[in-house]
């Protein structure tokens, strides 16, 4: 099993999306996007079937397999999967990436989780689904997000969160209404039963790190990436 967070380093992208962005879509070079994906997978799994989202903020999760005919990624949030070889990929630029395994089990799983698939309960639903193929001893590894700190919120927006999942109501560094969402998926994990590995950084804080709250429309997007070995693969 292997798994990956990028970040903007080594990739083709010119300003203000220097250099590794991993966009599906938006502003920035097709041409350029796509060599930076080229780049990523020919690094982390070469010969390996990609697999990734068009991401919506909401809580379906898609099931993938070697086989699944190649086609626009689907509108989904949670993408898993039990055969080797497939690289999940689900992108961020503030929101949180989370990349989940049972290397035993055989399966693996990622997530998008921002404020709308947080309280939608888009890590549930990825879990579960995980199980369903037989996952047992979950482990998550939570990716960069935006702190709680950085994350400033309308106190209503807050609330409405809040109301569903409570551990990320949060206050800016500055002392306004905010959201951890970072905290709030690690409550979510462990209410599931799933240990946690936090190596997450701030995106708004972390110049190395694509920001939508810093950079807006120029912001590119990093990526969680995580895939099955194929037996016998020690590489």
């Amino acid at each position: 099993m292997d798994l990956a967070f990028t970040d903007r380093h080594g990739g083709v992208s010119s300003a203000p999306f220097d250099s590794l962005n991993l966009a599906l879509t938006g502003p920035d070079a097709e041409t350029a996007r796509a060599e930076n994906l080229r780049r990523v997978l020919a690094d982390f799994a070469p010969g390996a079937v990609l697999a990734d989202l068009h991401q919506v903020h909401g809580d379906t999760v898609h099931v993938v397999a070697r086989t699944t005919p190649a086609a626009a990624p689907p509108h989904a949030d949670g993408i898993v999967t039990a055969e080797p070889d497939v690289v999940l990929m689900v992108r961020a630029a503030d929101c949180v990436p989370v990349l989940f395994a049972d290397p035993e089990a055989g399966v693996v799983g990622a997530a998008h989780a921002g404020r709308l698939g947080l309280a939608a309960g888009v890590v549930h639903r990825t879990v579960a689904r995980m199980r369903e193929l037989g996952a047992t001893e979950l482990t998550a590894w939570i990716g960069p997000h935006v702190c709680g700190s950085c994350y400033e919120v309308p106190a209503a927006l807050q609330a409405e969160v809040g109301a569903v999942v409570p551990t990320s109501v949060a206050t800016t560094s500055w002392g306004t209404p905010a959201l951890d969402l970072g905290a709030g998926v690690r409550a979510q994990l462990e209410e599931a039963r799933v240990a946690v590995v936090d190596v997450a950084r701030c995106t708004r804080e972390s110049d190395d790190l694509y920001s939508f709250r810093r950079d807006g429309v120029h912001a590119g997007r990093l990526a969680g990436l995580v895939r099955l070995r194929v037996p016998g693969d020690a590489a």
